[in-house]
């Protein structure tokens, strides 16, 4: 392990890919790297240089990515700890961790929840493990910043030995809400409202509410599939209308469907990217958007209710970052809560409810909780 103004190395391993960052000691990140196409010849990037390679697995593709970062002296002997993005910790690891072989395995057991992603993370740490003994691994979770939600918002109304199966509400997102959250007052100039209903936008998608600085409700549930209109994804949707779903194609198929196949795809037919539909004249496209709106703020009247009041909206994410439109489509349609835009954009003068948009920085959270496990001030 290299000593304590070394680099953190950020790890992010998806279903078919694997993303790293590099942090040095101020938490400014200096180079970025990805494996995509995992499974198959893939293509490996690291700054601006790319190749395709063969990528069998994810231990493959990280081994792929350690080999370029040593190549730019970034490798593990250079590095004071590496740290995971872990999608699912369940309602056992709640917070960051050293991960250690009951870590490894709690991350395991949640493979229930996330299958998609939980084995991948594990995947990684266990290669890193092998290439680097020594280096401390850490974890970050994006499930542990709803941990504050009561019982009430978290538990379905369904029998109480479903409920002891894991099938409750989750919440995701947390590591860029967390982020929100640290850094509103460095962003804004001002302290952290009250009651803050916040929207991470992208081809995923969700809201919550902030109360006191604290998760107190979310729009996502038992998995990312709930909630607001998102790229592929439905949102919410009527029980009975997923076991429609299943009877008619399968399990399998349905999940396809209402994963892959539905949200803004299915309403534009065939266009997920907000971008493109944004300068697409369609009906179908202006259609799509209009309903991300307003589910979005539909459940944002839900999520208000939860605070009991509204001091400010704030937005992160691809979407909510870049997407003015489709933030003043949302704001129009919560001036009752006292939200109003002046025509460029900004809250308005004399406003009840501050907007504000806050870059998303998932990566830099990561490495900062990593840094805070590693004994940094």
């Amino acid at each position: 392990m290299a000593g304590d103004g070394a680099p953190i190395l950020v790890v992010n391993a998806g279903s078919s890919s694997i993303r790293v960052a590099v942090f040095d000691g101020a938490l400014r990140c200096v180079l970025k790297g990805m494996a995509e196409g995992i499974g198959g010849t893939g293509r490996l990037r690291v700054e601006s240089a790319s190749q395709d390679v063969a990528l069998p697995d994810h231990g493959a593709a990280l081994s792929a990515l350690l080999d370029r970062l040593h190549g730019s002296g970034l490798g593990p002997e250079n590095l004071r700890c590496a740290a995971h993005r872990v999608v699912h910790g369940g309602t056992g690891l709640t917070a960051p961790v050293r991960v250690t072989e009951a870590v490894r395995a709690e991350i395991l057991r949640c493979a229930t929840l996330a299958p998609l992603h939980n084995p991948h993370h594990v995947a990684a740490m266990d290669r890193l493990a092998e290439i680097a003994p020594d280096l401390p691994q850490c974890a970050s979770f994006d499930t542990a910043f709803h941990a504050t939600n009561p019982e009430i918002a978290t538990r379905y109304a369904i029998p109480e030995d479903e409920t002891a199966r894991g099938l409750r509400r989750y919440g995701f997102h947390g590591l860029s809400y967390a982020a929100m959250v640290r850094r509103w007052r460095d962003v804004t100039g001002e302290a952290l409202p009250r009651r803050v209903l916040a929207y991470h936008l992208g081809n995923g998608a969700s809201a919550c509410a902030i109360l006191d600085g604290q998760s107190v409700a979310t729009t996502m549930g038992y998995s990312p599939l709930d909630g607001l209109t998102m790229g592929t994804r439905s949102g919410a949707i009527d029980g009975n209308a997923v076991l429609a779903l299943a009877e008619r194609h399968g399990i399998a198929r349905a999940g396809e469907i209402l994963n892959r196949e539905s949200g803004l795809y299915a309403l534009s037919r065939g266009i997920s990217d907000m971008r493109a539909l944004l300068a697409k004249d369609s009906d179908a496209a202006r259609f799509a958007v209009a309903h991300f709106c307003y589910w979005a703020a539909r459940h944002g009247g839900s999520l208000i209710a939860a605070m009991g009041g509204l001091d400010a909206v704030a937005f992160t994410g691809g979407i909510g970052e870049n997407a003015a439109r489709v933030r003043a489509g949302i704001c129009a349609q919560l001036g009752w809560a006292g939200v109003t835009l002046d025509d460029s954009g900004n809250t308005a003068p004399g406003a009840h409810v501050a907007v504000h948009v806050i870059d998303a920085q998932e990566e830099a959270q990561i490495a900062r909780d990593a840094l805070t496990l590693m004994g940094a001030p």
